[in-house]
């Protein structure tokens, strides 16, 4: 595939800084602006976290072959402003947050700390170096759909929706989300928010829950789990996209805001096409399955105390900014997931049964 090069003016782009690189979409990032740009990567990361995601680039990063590794904290704004200046990338994708929704109901307070103060960290680096040293980069800032929370059936959901907090995740990401908002339309900064809907395949972890379920089935025909599915609530209808899709997405509106198509602190749904009631994601995972007859529980620990149930979206807005639309399918994509688990029990990686 051809190289995609880029300029910002007069000057040609080198380098994104990636926040949250270990996790799904950020690895995943990661593999497309090396695959596909010629911009160096710079990916922040706090020293203690696993680096599964990483571990094919990891030649890459030990030779810098367009790929280094910075260790930071979003808590602490003295490393944040350390890198920044260090570094100065031209674009900044925010995707690292505490991202685990059912999780933020037990850990309320690092959940809201980390995604509300940790991206006002961020962003205030940005602009208080804008100030003294002309630094202007592109910031993707990384919101979530479920900041709509409990929606009743019906239209599809837009940018204009109302949010509704339906967890302490959602909440902290509709700080996020107007903080994106705020420092664009404040300060000028060259922000966008992005609100992508459910999201799946390789890397996903295993607290959503198509992953555990696909971990689940992995771990049953390896011998290491009785043949029962335990799963949480399946009355949820919603939307499933490839990551690999939303990271392409991304980049786009980068480059777009980089060429000032996009005005600062704009919004932007990006979500899959193919719309699924979760019983039909267990049925379509189970028909992939050498094993027959396995039984699915419902177990309370699961559950949240609210969930969002309705998650349907509009994206004529994001189809409007830049020529983007979903290649990969769902069936696709929710094998590739399961083989991705496989993979992990083959090589001795036997996860945890959660």
């Amino acid at each position: 595939m051809q190289k995609i090069s880029q300029t910002f003016g007069s000057e040609k782009m080198t380098k994104i800084l990636i926040t949250g690189i270990t996790g799904q979409v950020g690895s995943q990032l990661a593999d497309y602006v090396l695959d596909n740009t010629d911009l160096d990567v710079v990916g922040l990361m706090r020293w203690q976290e696993p680096i599964d995601n990483l571990y094919h680039l990891t030649d890459r990063i030990n030779s810098s072959n367009r790929i280094i590794l910075r260790y930071g904290d979003l808590n602490d704004f003295a490393s944040i402003y350390r890198i920044l200046s260090d570094e100065k990338p031209t674009y900044i994708s925010h995707l690292a947050a505490q991202s685990f929704p059912k999780t933020s109901f037990e850990i309320p307070i690092e959940t809201l700390q980390t995604n509300i103060i940790g991206t006002a960290n961020l962003l205030e680096s940005i602009r208080i170096l804008g100030k003294e040293d002309d630094f202007t980069p592109v910031v993707h800032v990384c919101s979530s759909s479920e900041v709509y929370g409990r929606q009743a059936p019906g239209e599809a959901i837009s940018e204009t929706t109302s949010f509704h907090g339906a967890s302490p995740y959602s909440i902290s990401k509709i700080g996020t989300d107007f903080l994106g908002q705020f420092y664009g339309e404040a300060y000028g900064m060259r922000t966008f928010v992005t609100r992508m809907g459910t999201h799946s395949g390789p890397r996903r972890s295993d607290v959503f829950f198509e992953s555990t379920v696909a971990k689940q089935i992995a771990l049953i025909e390896a011998g290491y789990q009785e043949p029962i599915l335990r799963v949480g609530n399946l009355e949820s209808v919603r939307t499933f996209q490839d990551a690999r899709d939303a990271v392409r997405a991304y980049f786009l509106l980068l480059n777009a805001s980089a060429e000032g198509n996009i005005k600062p602190g704009e919004t932007f749904n990006i979500a899959g096409e193919e719309v699924f009631h979760l019983n039909e994601v267990i049925e379509l995972l189970l028909s992939m399955s050498s094993v027959k007859g396995i039984e699915v529980v419902t177990d309370s620990s699961r559950l949240r105390p609210i969930d969002a149930d309705y998650q349907m979206f509009d994206n004529s807005k994001i189809r409007n900014a830049i020529d983007w639309t979903p290649r990969i399918k769902a069936k696709e994509m929710f094998l590739d997931l399961l083989n991705h688990w496989r993979s992990q029990i083959a090589s001795g990686r036997v996860p945890l049964n959660r």
